[in-house]
């Protein structure tokens, strides 16, 4: 009787082999595990539960992966995405992605409305093509919450009213709610800059890729 009641169980008490081994030579799985509400493919050892190894992927997952412990990487971590960012309470429900945001006086976000506002936290992540790569602090507050960018490329909405904004200027807060504008003056600029234009905007408002880099 196999513990548990499992449809196939394998033992082996020799070293240097497996208790089940399994040899698959055409396109498909050698091994595929599926349960209706329950687990899959289950690996439980006292020293690697489970190894794979492969010639291009050695593991792929379709879904979410939920680690309960340490994940320790030898080699380069490559998330495709573009920026890093942290969850922050927002003190609005509905503030669009890309938006200008500043402290107030309670430590939540709300959009920007006036100019060189050294209570800039940064911008919305999620704008555009660009997506977060990495969240931090995702946690339940009891508070509607948003992803920051930290750093990285996101779009930025921005407001050419205030002069016309070149790749390369730096950005900054702007009286137009949740817009940035182009740092003009260097003085003011000194702790509320947000991060330089990856694009031009010479009118109006609109939403332009920016590198974030807070200072």
């Amino acid at each position: 009787m196999s513990p548990g009641g499992a449809g196939i169980f394998g033992t082996n008490n020799s070293r240097g082999t497996s208790g089940v081994g399994v040899q698959g030579n055409g396109p498909e799985a050698g091994v595929s595990g599926w349960s209706e509400g329950g687990i899959g493919v289950r690996a439980l050892s006292g020293g690697v539960g489970l190894f794979a190894q492969g010639g291009t992927n050695a593991a792929e997952f379709v879904g979410n992966v939920q680690v309960k412990g340490d994940v320790n990487v030898t080699g380069d971590v490559r998330l495709v995405n573009a920026d890093c960012a942290e969850s922050f309470d927002i003190a609005v429900s509905d503030v669009a992605a890309g938006s200008v945001m500043v402290f107030d006086e309670a430590g939540e976000l709300r959009p920007c409305d006036k100019a060189y506002d050294r209570k800039v936290a940064g911008v919305i992540s999620g704008a555009g093509s660009y997506r977060p790569a990495l969240i931090l602090d995702q946690r339940d507050t009891g508070r509607p919450r948003l992803p920051i960018a930290l750093m990285g490329k996101v779009y930025c909405l921005v407001d050419a009213a205030f002069g016309p904004i070149s790749v390369g200027d730096m950005l900054t807060t702007s009286p137009t709610a949740g817009a940035a504008m182009v740092a003009a003056d260097p003085e003011q600029a000194f702790g509320c800059v947000i991060g330089k234009a990856l694009a031009p905007h010479v009118e109006g408002v609109g939403m332009i890729p920016i590198f974030v880099s807070m200072r």
